[in-house]
């Protein structure tokens, strides 16, 4: 197992998981992966659209999905134009849409977030997890206080070549409800030098320990070059 990616194989469930960094040629790196336990959350993949630059989560099963929640269970997850913007639900547009505003990373989280909250699923109320590349790195969490406001922690990431920084809707705990995604984001090792390899690592590293049920559904990886090329690859359990 990737010794770089311990804090992820020590997670029971960590629902999404999002990962920003650099390779240790000095790529941009952004990683995106969902696990799920209801049949409507397994039901899904992760689908590239290289036209668009775009990777969005499709259902596999449109009935099962229609069991759960489809509008916070299908959404653009990563976004490359000008940046990338990455998340966990359909706030992904909104972050897209303030990468040309020549603002900091962390202030484009700020102002595209503010209109939202986390979700309305009683009784997990699932963190909304977003983050973005445009001049430098940062993440958000959006998350419940126990008095039904809304917390909002934004990151600003250093971009370090062979770092990153990870975030995840809960913290790996299988239980109900679902604990949320507490303190900074976790310090990743980035050692792959092609999406091929960092996909591969980042979905093996999901997988269930020995006896465990698996919850993984898709995980996605998008290197953006010096150059400006941008290269995306997925990997699903379910076609």
């Amino acid at each position: 197992m990737e010794k770089n990616l311990e804090n992820i194989v020590n997670m029971v469930y960590p629902g999404r998981v999002i990962i920003i960094g650099k390779t240790p040629a000095g790529d941009d790196v952004v990683m995106y992966a969902i696990t799920g336990r209801s049949p409507s959350s397994q039901a899904r993949k992760l689908e590239i659209n290289e036209a668009d630059k775009k990777i969005f989560v499709k259902p596999t099963d449109e009935e099962t999905l229609k069991t759960g929640n489809p509008d916070l269970l299908v959404y653009p997850a990563i976004i490359c134009k000008n940046g990338i913007a990455v998340s966990n639900g359909k706030q992904t547009e909104d972050v897209f849409n303030c990468l040309e505003t020549g603002k900091n990373p962390a202030q484009v989280l700020i102002d595209s977030l503010e209109k939202w909250e986390y979700e309305p699923d009683d009784p997990n109320f699932t963190p909304r997890i977003s983050g973005c590349i445009t001049d430098g790195a940062a993440l958000s969490v959006l998350k419940r206080a126990d008095d039904g406001s809304v917390i909002r922690n934004t990151f600003k990431i250093p971009m370090i070549s062979g770092k990153g920084k990870m975030i995840s809707t809960y913290t790996g705990v299988n239980q109900n409800p679902l604990p949320s995604f507490a303190g900074e984001p976790q310090d990743v090792d980035i050692s792959w030098t092609s999406p091929e390899e960092a996909v591969s690592a980042f979905y093996e590293a999901l997988g269930p320990a020995d006896g465990e049920p698996d919850f993984r559904v898709t995980a996605a990886v998008a290197f953006l070059d010096a150059a400006g090329t941008i290269t995306m690859k997925v990997k699903n359990r379910n076609a």
